[in-house]
């Protein structure tokens, strides 16, 4: 078997047998209300996908971070999450996490060493910050942030050269750096329900040369 499929199962907690099927590929473990996740997930060394999402997850074991397979999906989101583990900084493979709908207060660095990511959904935290780390992630296309309480970007925005849609709505920005007016596949800048920003000069341009501004 490479898929076990336990989507809104009620399980409360993960049976044993599932951290026994080490040739797992992909794993659903979403809306079961589980409040914690075994260190002997890190047994499955051939996952692919993960959902631990919309589940009561305060934490989770490091050992997530030692299925260097993990590549194409990571789903945490709808968690009560404050932090993420640093060995997560491990996943260098991974493509797409979805960390959304957390609590978190501090961006977790360790997301910045995952240099392959294409797509990060970090919407509905308490960010206030990001850190100019988060310009390593130059393979990334998508950056969905909406409903946090970031101001500013940093500077290390600039080195995202690969992205595509940046997602801001619902922050209370007041200044955006110019480093993002030069990234070269911005194809769309959603800045609805910002109301605290004083449009940059350069926006216009940005519009000019075909990439949607959404405000």
């Amino acid at each position: 078997m490479e898929t076990q499929n336990l989507w809104k199962k009620n399980l409360r907690a993960v049976p044993d047998e599932v951290w026994k099927q080490t040739s797992l590929r992909v794993l659903i473990l979403a809306e079961n209300g589980l409040s914690e996740i075994s260190s002997r997930i890190g047994s499955l060394q051939n996952l692919r996908t993960l959902d631990l999402g919309h589940n009561q997850l305060g934490e989770l074991p490091e050992e997530v971070g030692d299925i260097r397979e993990l590549r194409d999906f990571l789903y945490l989101h709808d968690n009560h999450l404050e932090s993420l583990p640093a060995s997560l900084g491990r996943l260098q493979n991974l493509r797409y996490l979805n960390i959304s709908e957390n609590r978190f207060t501090v961006f977790p660095e360790c997301i910045c060493s995952m240099f392959n990511l294409l797509e990060l959904r970090a919407t509905d935290n308490q960010f206030s910050v990001l850190p100019h780390s988060i310009g390593n992630l130059s393979n990334l296309r998508e950056l969905h942030l909406r409903n946090n309480a970031l101001r500013t970007l940093p500077e290390g925005i600039g080195s995202l050269s690969e992205l595509r849609q940046i997602d801001l709505r619902g922050n209370p920005i007041e200044v955006l750096p110019d480093a993002l007016s030069s990234l070269p596949k911005l194809e769309k800048l959603d800045l609805r329900w910002v109301n605290t920003l004083t449009p940059p000069t350069w926006l216009d341009a940005l519009e000019g040369r075909g990439c949607l501004i959404y405000r």
